[in-house]
C-alpha cells in the first residue's frame, strides 16, 4: 500500500524512535507496568477455547479477503456475522490496532495531558480507545459506541481485562455525545463502514466539538480505496489547524499474532495507517480548564 502526500512528513523509526511493540510500556502517569502480554494471553484463552487453530485461520483469511475485496459488505455487518470472523477479528485485528494506536498517540503526544474523557466511536472491541487511555496513563473515563451487540460484550472484556473505568453501550456513532473541554474523540478504522450522510453529520459534529476544545483523532488504513471520502476531511481537519499523516511503524509482533499473519498469508513488519489530529493549543486548553 501506498501512503499519500500530507502537509506534515510521514514519521520515520528515526523521528520517533520506539523499541519493539512488547517493550514499550503506558505512557506518563500512575500505570507502570504494560498489560498488554497478559491481555493478548487472556484474549486467546477467551477466543481459542471453542475454535481451533485451523478454524481461525480459514475465518481470518475470509474476514482479510472481505475487506480486501468486498468492502461494499461492511456497512452491513459482514465482519462479524459468523463466530470464527468474530474470533479472527478480536484476536488477530484487534491487537494490531492497539499497538497501531498507541504508537500513533505516543507520537502525537496525544496522551498529555490526558483526556478527562475519551469517546470511541464505531469502537470494535474497545481497543482504539484503551490504547489512548493506557498511554495517557490509565486515567481517562473511557465511553465506547457501536452498533453491534457482540462489539459492545466485548469492548465491556476489553476494558476489564485492561484495567480501565469506563461504559460502553450499543448504538450509532453519529448520535452519540461527545465529551467538551478537555475530552478525546478517537474513531479508528471505523468511518469506512459508515453510510455517506451519517459520515458527513459526523464530520460536523467533530469539528464543532475541536471548536470547544475536544481533542479528535481518526485513524483509517493506508488504502485509498478503503476511504474515498479521506480528501475532503483532511482539507477540512486541516483548515482549522488540524494535521494529517502517514505512518509507518516498524515492529516486532508477538508470538501469538505472528502465527496468524503467517497462516492467512499475511505479512506484517510495519504497522501502517494515517490519521487526522485536531488538538488544542496548550495554552486554550488551560485557558479551559
Amino acid at each position: 500500500m501506498t501512503g499519500i502526500r500530507t502537509s506534515h512528513p510521514s514519521p520515520s523509526a528515526r523521528e520517533h524512535p520506539a523499541p519493539p511493540a512488547l517493550a514499550e510500556g503506558p505512557g506518563r502517569g500512575r500505570m507502570a507496568a504494560d498489560p498488554f502480554p497478559r491481555w493478548l494471553t487472556d484474549l486467546e484463552a477467551r477466543h481459542r477455547s471453542s475454535l481451533t487453530f485451523v478454524e481461525v485461520r480459514k475465518a481470518l483469511q475470509a474476514l482479510s479477503s472481505l475487506y480486501v475485496e468486498r468492502r461494499s459488505r461492511l456497512s452491513a455487518g459482514a465482519a462479524l456475522e459468523s463466530a470464527g470472523k468474530r474470533a479472527a477479528f478480536a484476536l488477530y485485528y484487534g491487537p494490531l490496532h492497539y499497538l497501531l494506536l498507541r504508537r500513533i498517540v505516543k507520537a502525537l503526544e496525544a496522551g498529555q495531558p490526558a483526556p478527562t474523557r475519551i469517546l470511541d466511536l464505531g469502537c470494535g472491541t474497545g481497543v482504539a480507545g484503551a490504547a489512548w487511555a493506557l498511554e495517557a496513563g490509565g486515567t481517562p473515563l473511557l465511553e465506547g459506541v457501536d452498533r453491534n451487540a457482540w462489539a459492545v460484550q466485548e469492548a465491556r472484556w476489553t476494558l476489564g481485562a485492561l484495567g480501565l473505568r469506563g461504559r460502553i453501550h450499543q448504538g450509532f456513532a453519529d448520535r452519540a455525545r461527545v465529551p467538551g473541554a478537555g475530552g478525546a474523540i478517537v474513531a479508528a478504522f471505523a468511518l469506512n463502514e459508515m453510510e455517506d450522510a451519517d459520515r458527513e453529520r459526523l464530520l460536523e459534529r467533530m469539528m464543532r466539538a475541536a471548536r470547544n476544545r475536544t481533542r479528535v483523532l481518526v485513524v483509517e488504513p493506508l488504502a485509498r480505496r478503503a476511504a474515498p471520502w479521506w480528501s475532503e476531511w483532511a482539507h477540512t481537519f486541516r483548515g482549522i489547524g488540524g494535521r494529517e499523516n502517514t505512518w509507518r511503524f516498524p515492529v516486532s509482533l508477538p508470538e501469538p499474532l505472528v502465527l496468524l499473519d503467517r497462516a492467512a498469508g499475511l505479512d506484517h513488519r510495519e504497522l501502517t495507517g494515517r490519521s487526522l489530529w485536531l488538538a488544542p493549543s496548550p495554552a486554550v486548553e488551560t485557558e479551559g480548564c
